[in-house]
């Protein structure tokens, strides 16, 4: 995700057509998966008040570092959730978002 004082937002539309807007904490790709992520949280929240993350995979060719919208689709494989959430752990332990930072391993043979 580019870095700059304004943070990212998204609309999303549920499916009553109702309008509600998110915060993009950040974006990653994975490439044991080959596909990238966006985590969201609902804006307007107070620093103090606690939030919902939310998890999507971007659709392909949207670029984590810039996602230009589109649809956004469920994580439907826990082992992706795994890393995900291993992923959101290592951002709110101040680990940074950068994927590249990350240390991947190697990819699981299954």
């Amino acid at each position: 995700m580019s870095e700059n004082n304004e943070e990212q937002q998204i609309t999303m539309v549920d499916e009553d057509g109702n309008e509600e807007l998110y915060n993009v904490l950040f974006t990653f790709k994975s490439p044991d998966y080959n596909k990238s992520y966006i985590l969201l949280y609902p804006a307007g929240k107070a620093d103090d008040e606690e939030v919902d993350i939310q998890a999507y995979q971007l659709a392909d060719g949207d670029d984590p570092a810039d996602p230009q919208g589109g649809d956004l689709l469920p994580i439907e494989n826990d082992d992706e959730w795994d890393m995900v959430e291993s992923m959101l752990n290592t951002f709110l332990n101040g680990g940074g978002t950068d994927a590249s930072d990350q240390d991947w391993g190697t990819p699981d043979p299954k």
